[in-house]
């Protein structure tokens, strides 16, 4: 028994590996079909009574087909990908300039949740805000990468979806708190 993979050849780049093209918006159904597909064929227990090498092949093609579907799934991962094939290294860790007009929004928005912690209207009023704020993002970094290939002010706009995610998690927790 051998392993079988989609396009084993394509598996350099993460788009071609599941048959999708190479965009920041993704057909997220379709990606799931062909992840599903992929693990179907080498599951290791399928490849159970192979040999040694067809048996950690499987496996080898398993974990990449993870860590591939996890990397396209999300949009911050999936936008990071393409800017470094594209040769641009979004430096999350280290570079966290930012627009002053995005700071001032951040503050505002730090400030909000700390001045009206117990007002779930309130907050939930924010939330909407920060999830308008995400769709915008999540649509100027489609704009970036499909129509402008523009991969550093992709990273940039990458910089601040990150910001927004994490504050949009403690302003969920702020919300389940109070219900």
């Amino acid at each position: 028994m051998s392993v079988v993979v989609a396009n084993p050849s394509a598996s350099d780049n993460y788009f071609r590996f599941f048959g999708l093209d190479q965009e920041f918006q993704i057909d997220l159904p379709a990606l799931d079909q062909a992840y599903l597909a992929i693990q179907k064929e080498v599951h290791p227990d399928r490849h159970a009574r192979g040999s040694d090498s067809e048996r950690r092949l499987a496996m080898q093609m398993a974990t990449y087909a993870n860590t591939a579907f996890q990397t396209l799934k999300n949009p911050i991962s999936r936008g990071l990908y393409l800017c470094r094939i594209h040769g641009v290294n979004a430096n999350l860790e280290t570079n966290t300039a930012m627009p002053a007009a995005f700071l001032m929004k951040q503050m505002d928005w730090r400030e909000s949740l700390e001045d009206q912690e117990e007002d779930l209207a309130a907050l939930e009023v924010l939330a909407q805000e920060v999830g308008d704020s995400k769709k915008e993002t999540l649509t100027e970094l489609t704009q970036a990468i499909d129509g402008a290939a523009n991969y550093e002010r992709a990273a940039e706009l990458l910089r601040g979806l990150l910001f927004i995610n994490k504050f949009e998690i403690e302003l969920d927790d702020a919300i389940a708190a109070l219900v």
